[in-house]
């Protein structure tokens, strides 16, 4: 099974999928992140772009790097990744229907003022007009598709430990009896 955790840049997926991780049993981190990564060490480089999700085989890489390390390792792989592109998720969410790995949705959400607040306040990355870019295409994919697509935690008065919980308790109850 797959737990992906989506929202937008500042939110805390990095931090809530780490303690997610810890309280469902044979999970793994797999940040797509990294896939993008790589692909950004190609060289010389691929077509600029100004996010390597918009390069064509990113999405496909994604899916076929968690169905490989799920074929080998088993488990769940928990993978923090902000996907506000619908077709996007739609290439990525089928690519693993394809493949008949389940995936559960969620998305951390907050107001944009807490927010803005969050991501000018970091102490660990310190303040990111990188992070801040995205405010607006969130609120945007929220409203027209992404809420709709996952279950959504609103991390607006809450921490990521107890987050982590919300979808930790929610996983668990839909796994089938051992």
């Amino acid at each position: 099974m797959i737990v992906w955790v989506n929202g937008t840049h500042g939110v805390g997926k990095t931090t809530t999928s780490r303690l997610v991780q810890e309280r469902l049993p044979d999970a793994r981190v797999l940040d797509a992140e990294k896939v993008g990564e790589t692909l950004m060490d190609v060289s010389p480089s691929l077509p600029r772009t100004g996010n390597f999700q918009d390069w064509d085989p990113w999405r496909p890489l994604v899916v076929e790097t968690a169905r490989r390390v799920l074929d080998y390792a088993g488990g769940t792989l928990v993978m923090p990744m902000t996907v506000l592109v619908e077709s996007y998720w739609r290439e990525i969410s089928d690519g693993f229907a394809g493949h008949g790995i389940p995936v559960r949705h969620f998305v951390l959400h907050t107001d944009p003022e807490t927010l803005r607040h969050r991501i000018l306040h970091d102490e660990v990355m310190g303040p990111s007009t990188f992070r801040l870019g995205y405010v607006d295409r969130y609120a945007e994919a929220a409203r027209t598709w992404l809420h709709a697509e996952a279950a959504v935690v609103d991390t607006t008065t809450i921490g990521p430990a107890e987050a982590a919980d919300r979808i930790a308790t929610a996983v668990l109850a839909e796994a089938p009896a051992r």
